[in-house]
């Protein structure tokens, strides 16, 4: 009974003391207590719909998550550094996050575009599960570190339109000659069409259509492309977006930064990514549809299909350009690899699901 009396008086004591508030004197030494600011560059134009805003939120998620401890600070594209300039402003410190898409940087390793989308590969929901569930968040670790960066995706936009053009596309043929902003892997399958794919950031699209410098561009989708103003630029609005039917937005974080966090604010960033990533993909599917129906409405607008013989050539053009990809690169071959298994066994669930059952609801 003394014993069992001597623990309790202990225990109780212990107890106060744990609840008694700090004396002003007194220093916190635990990692808790580390406060972390940070730099966010981005390559979308500031508060841009979707994009731009997808970037606000996941940096009010990391603050909010992280009780304060994690504060961001947003660059848009242009503030700190060039849109074109993200990757490397992350890679170095500069930055300790960057939010863009991978296909962007294609010139540091040509494997980074199969983290963004390939044309008529995975869609969101399919992207989402290679990345998770299915090895490829492994596979763009292993790409990115070696510059010194963590990536984790952070949004998607769906299935994207096919772009504005200023001249109809009937055949394979108008594509010849074609100057259209269009980047990754879909850009390098229009060059074997015979057209001019060009890589420009999002705040020159409208100008470089209006005023003749490209013939055509791709976006993203009525939400953003309304916010842009690109109906008012070109004529033709073409679906579907066979170059972009799922794409990912990353956030990367610079490696060393990341490493810095104690483990319980590492949990945050890869939730508070997450949670950015179903957020976003959640918004342009709700926009979309009220963006399309405003653009629908411009008498000056057409909406038409791309033909199934384009759509069927471009295909081939795409299997050709990962080809020759794959065949530069060891690493990007394993990833494809890893990516086209992936999407053989995907399909053949989607198409008696969520197929299935669009084709039933839509009857």
């Amino acid at each position: 009974m003394r014993r069992r009396d001597f623990i309790t008086t202990v225990g109780g004591g212990a107890a106060v003391a744990a609840c008694t508030p700090l004396d002003q004197n007194d220093v916190v030494t635990t990692s808790d207590q580390e406060r972390f600011s940070w730099k966010m560059v981005t390559t979308w134009p500031p508060n841009f719909p979707g994009l731009g805003t997808g970037a606000n939120t996941l940096a009010r998620y990391l603050t909010e998550l992280s009780g304060g401890r994690i504060e961001i600070r947003i660059y848009a594209a242009g503030e700190l550094v060039p849109a074109l300039e993200v990757f490397d402003a992350v890679s170095s410190g500069a930055a300790e996050l960057g939010h863009a898409g991978s296909f962007y940087w294609r010139g540091k390793s040509e494997a980074t575009q199969f983290f963004n989308a390939v044309p008529f590969g995975l869609n969101a929901h399919e992207m989402n599960a290679w990345l998770y569930y299915g090895g490829g968040m492994e596979l763009w670790q292993e790409v990115y570190r070696p510059f010194g960066l963590e990536p984790f995706a952070a949004g998607n936009t769906g299935v994207q339109m096919g772009g504005w053009f200023n001249r109809p596309i009937d055949s394979m043929e108008d594509l010849m000659g074609l100057k259209m902003r269009i980047p990754g892997i879909g850009g390098e399958a229009l060059r074997l069409a015979g057209g001019t794919p060009v890589t420009l950031p999002g705040s020159e699209l409208f100008t470089a259509l209006q005023t003749g410098a490209i013939d055509a561009t791709e976006w993203v989708g009525p939400y953003n492309d309304l916010a842009f103003g690109l109906h008012q630029a070109a004529r033709y609005y073409y679906y579907p977006g066979w170059h972009e039917p799922g794409s990912t937005m990353e956030c990367m974080v610079n490696l060393q930064a990341f490493n810095s966090l104690p483990a319980d604010l590492q949990a945050v960033v890869r939730v508070a990514c997450q949670a950015a990533n179903l957020d976003m993909i959640s918004e342009f599917n709700a926009r979309n549809a009220n963006a399309l129906a405003q653009i629908a409405a411009d008498e000056t607008v057409e909406i038409r299909a791309f033909p199934e013989e384009v759509l069927a050539g471009m295909k081939i053009l795409t299997l050709q350009v990962i080809e020759g990809l794959t065949a530069r690169d060891p690493l990007a071959a394993r990833i494809w690899d890893s990516y086209r298994t992936f999407l053989e066994h995907s399909r053949a669930w989607q198409q008696i699901s969520e197929q299935a059952y669009l084709r039933t609801s839509s009857s």
